[in-house]
């Protein structure tokens, strides 16, 4: 029970990520348009 209890904790709280929906380039980069950063994933 102990256990369930854990895993829902952590589910609960775990923070989401979302990836943004630029392209990017043959390396994976692309170009911050706001700061005119470049900058790999």
């Amino acid at each position: 029970m102990k256990c369930l209890l854990f895993a829902a904790v952590i589910f609960i709280s775990s923070v989401n990520c979302f990836a943004h929906s630029g392209g990017t380039d043959k390396n994976g980069c692309h170009h911050n348009k706001k700061t005119g950063e470049y900058h790999c994933h």
